[in-house]
């Protein structure tokens, strides 16, 4: 057996291994790192792993302590606690309520339109969750809801702070596609790629955010049709109903004048995704003081609870950067890219397996746990094969977001159940959280065959040409990445020179530009 199959080897027990480890209920940060650590050693002691590799690691870690974009994590957690400890969404859910609640699937209505709010201002998935099954769902359970449908609605509009910017999942997700994409585009001889941010990411997952808003209306829509007992309208009289707009007005504008300051200088290229994360922070706080919800012990848990946070997610990360490390010393990259290049039917079928993998680890798997092993590895490998990286990028959010709603582990279930009343079983919690899966579903194969809805926003803000290895659509992908058939088998470098108008830099150069005219 040659070093290269015994380090292949060594990388797929190595995976498999971690996820063992994670499933049985060891910390994630400290899996992912102690199997790094373990199969290296066991990588030096076959021959088959250069130790000289762990030696990046304090590189990587200081370019994650100086990288800029991700300082944009903490900000908008801060933002997002702040306006939890705001009482923001209280009085949403109550003003949505009153509005669309004398309709049938009002209340559901109402909800999915305070989730969208909510994901686009705090993102906060568990704080959401259990805000709206504190205040929603008795409402709903009092206007004679079927509690499958209630309790399915607020799991699945909790978490659509995973696809709505701005969502932390998604700036980890653009900064490991950014290096994935430059790692492939360099493995393929581009040595000026074009760069993919998080600004971009933010813009290709508005669509597709919207889309999903719209499949959940339809959802209640139809089911108020097919099934009005479902969803019953709420009565109200004339004296609840006065003085209504100036209510919805006053609990609408703060929060949309909020979400336009941030959201909107990201997208209009006026501020980075760290200065607009900024901004949400202080206007957070402003909205908090006006709502005179501001004080010093609020505060201490407000610093507290973003500390919490944010630890624990870039502490998994750094376990991941060992993780990554010691699976590609191994070979495991080169291994994953052989596998998925010869899955039949090309990009289409590698990207399928990818997403059924990340469907699947969903189950048991936190969001972070699974970008953080799954990204690093398969990203390379699809651009390398012709994958737009944005609309990967944007896959990859829809697809996270089910693992929220998805048996045993799904976590937004476990948010729902504790604030949910006793009454309500939990078998109609896990049952009512089964179309919204099968929506989200429906969601990802429209982004499929619709591509543009993730790719065109991107193109028409930020003006970028399309990278020549890149492609809008999977189903144009080829089905390897051979050079075309007409190239010939050497290299006459005639692509190095363009025509004399096109060259940038003079054949010789006399060095007069070094020294300023007198």
């Amino acid at each position: 057996m040659s070093p290269a199959e015994i380090g292949e080897i060594l990388a797929v027990l190595m995976f498999a291994a971690t996820l063992l480890g994670v499933v049985i209920g060891y910390s994630v940060a400290f899996t992912l790192a102690g199997m790094g650590l373990i199969f290296a050693g066991l990588g030096v002691w076959a021959g088959v792993y250069d130790p000289a590799m762990m030696s990046a690691l304090g590189s990587q870690y200081l370019g994650t302590m100086l990288n800029e974009t991700l300082v944009a994590v903490p900000l908008f957690v801060f933002m997002g606690v702040t306006l939890e400890r705001s009482k923001i969404a209280e009085s949403l859910l109550t003003t949505m309520g009153e509005l669309f609640g004398t309709l049938r699937g009002g209340l559901g209505y109402s909800v999915v339109i305070v989730g969208a709010l909510l994901a686009a201002s705090t993102g906060i998935v568990g704080a959401t969750v259990v805000t709206m099954g504190l205040l929603s769902l008795p409402a709903m359970t009092r206007a004679g809801y079927d509690p499958k449908l209630s309790t399915g609605t607020i799991a699945a509009c909790g978490t659509l702070g995973q696809i709505i910017p701005p969502s932390t999942v998604l700036i980890f997700v653009g900064d490991m596609l950014q290096g994935a994409n430059q790692q492939a585009q360099m493995a393929m001889g581009n040595l000026s790629p074009d760069p993919v941010s998080v600004g971009q990411l933010f813009a290709g997952a508005m669509l597709p955010g919207i889309l999903l808003v719209g499949l959940y209306m339809l959802w209640i829509f139809f089911k108020s049709v097919v099934d009005p007992k479902s969803c019953p309208p709420l009565e109200m009289t004339a004296d609840q109903r006065r003085g209504l707009g100036g209510r919805v007005l006053s609990a609408l504008l703060p929060p949309l004048i909020l979400i336009v300051a941030v959201l909107g200088s990201i997208l209009a290229g006026i501020a980075t995704p760290t200065e607009s994360a900024s901004v949400g922070a202080v206007g957070a706080l402003l909205l908090s003081a006006y709502k005179r919800r501001l004080t010093m012990d609020i505060l201490q848990q407000i610093m507290r609870s973003t500390m919490t946070i944010s630890s624990m997610v870039f502490v998994i990360l750094l376990g991941a950067t060992v993780f990554s490390l010691t699976f590609r010393g191994l070979g495991g990259e080169s291994l994953v890219y052989s596998v998925l290049a010869d899955i039949p039917g090309g990009a289409n079928g590698a990207i399928l397996v990818v997403m059924l993998l990340v469907f699947v680890l969903g189950f048991f798997l936190d969001t972070f746990q699974i970008i953080f092993i799954v990204v690093p590895i398969a990203a390379p490998v699809l651009i390398q094969l012709g994958v737009d990286p944005i609309w990967l990028g944007v896959m990859i959010g829809m697809n996270l977001q089910t693992s929220f709603l998805t048996p045993p582990f799904g976590f937004a279930l476990f948010y729902l159940r504790g604030a949910a009343e006793a009454s309500i079983k939990t078998s109609d919690i896990y049952r009512g959280a089964i179309p919204f899966v099968a929506l989200q579903a429906v969601g990802m194969v429209l982004l499929w065959f619709f591509p543009s809805i993730a790719t065109k926003l991107p193109d028409v803000i930020y003006r970028a040409e399309a990278s020549p290895a890149a492609i809008s659509s999977p189903a144009n992908t080829s089905q390897n990445s051979a050079p075309p058939a007409n190239a010939g088998s050497g290299d006459d470098f005639t692509d190095l020179f363009g025509p004399r108008n096109e060259r940038r830099v003079p054949p010789s150069d006399d060095f007069r530009d070094l020294f300023p005219e007198r």
